[in-house]
């Protein structure tokens, strides 16, 4: 089947979010800016627990969500601490067509069908559609160029991009 502009897939969870995040307001804006107060928990849905064994030793995982609470998504948004508007997928805005959100939190500990996170950027009661382990020689290309985004230097610097 091609997809076109009318095609439809079906996604279930197989968690969800448990975070100290009731509104969009409270949360923060990127995981690598979250700061100590941004820990929760995933529980994990018993049908996929045993597809959690040995998720220990990975520092982070995605969290691939969906953004339930979500807004109308609009195709030019003006992002945060930006003054002009830009394409909405030239931006981090959660507000899309398909609300898919995608998290690379720390992973604490696991505790059978629990895992504890830090980092976590998402409201509480998020639907968990998968996780997959953060490898950071693959997951990483702190060389690529950044777009629009590059003429930011009043950007914090997140994990590993201490000043010089």
């Amino acid at each position: 089947m091609t997809p076109d502009a009318t095609s439809r897939w079906e996604v279930s969870p197989i968690g969800v979010v448990h975070s100290p995040f009731r509104s969009q307001e409270d949360i923060p804006r990127q995981p690598a800016f979250a700061g100590s107060r941004a820990t929760g928990t995933v529980m994990v849905f018993a049908r996929y627990t045993a597809g959690l064994a040995d998720l220990e030793g990975f520092e982070r995982i995605w969290l691939v969500c969906w953004l339930d609470r979500a807004r109308e998504p609009r195709m030019r948004v003006t992002p945060y601490l930006e003054t002009k508007e830009r394409g909405l997928f030239s931006t981090r805005s959660p507000n899309r067509p398909n609300p898919i959100g995608i998290s690379p939190v720390r992973l604490l500990r696991r505790e059978d069908a629990v895992l504890h996170v830090a980092d976590l950027d998402l409201l509480d009661g998020t639907p968990v559609l998968d996780i997959k382990p953060y490898v950071p020689r693959i997951d990483a290309f702190p060389d690529s160029g950044e777009g629009w985004i590059r003429h930011r230097n009043d950007l914090p610097k997140g994990p590993g991009h201490e000043a010089t």
